[in-house]
């Protein structure tokens, strides 16, 4: 049985989807306006500079244990890291993830699922850094997959 959406309930739907538009752009713009240095700058400034001191006694304290010298040790624990990255397949450019992410709204909007203007304000967030994107630290997409 096929029920047919009252026009309320189909004004109401919009007039929801158009406060969602407006909730994401709004704060966007702000934060596109606000040119103070933002507090997760410097939080991962003090996030790297507590993970090199960790690195620095790990490698002080295995020299010792060891009995061979902290530099030998900090040399070996930085090839073995450089050789980690060189295995590492190379993530997506900033670029690229906009532009993949730009393509998936248009089509979107294409198909009748959103709005343009719901459109244009996700990628203003995206832009903006609002979401973590592909990537980023440590979020799943909805089918569990890593940067997706």
């Amino acid at each position: 049985m096929i029920r047919r959406m009252s026009r309320k309930h189909l004004l109401a739907g919009l007039a929801a989807a158009g406060v969602l538009g407006v909730g994401i752009a709004a704060p966007t713009v702000a934060l596109a306006d606000d040119k103070s240095p933002s507090p997760s700058a410097s939080m991962s400034t003090d996030q790297q500079q507590q993970r090199t001191d960790r690195q620095a006694d790990f490698a002080e304290a295995l020299a010792k244990e060891l009995g061979v010298p902290t530099d030998k040790v900090t040399a070996a624990l930085d090839k073995l890291r450089e050789q980690r990255q060189a295995d590492r397949p190379e993530r997506p450019s900033t670029e690229d993830r906009q532009a993949a992410l730009k393509e998936r709204l248009d089509q979107a909007v294409k198909d009748g699922k959103l709005t343009q203007e719901q459109a244009d304000a996700v990628l203003k967030a995206a832009e903006a850094g609002v979401f973590p994107g592909p990537g980023g630290h440590g979020h799943r997409g909805g089918d569990g997959r890593w940067g997706r």
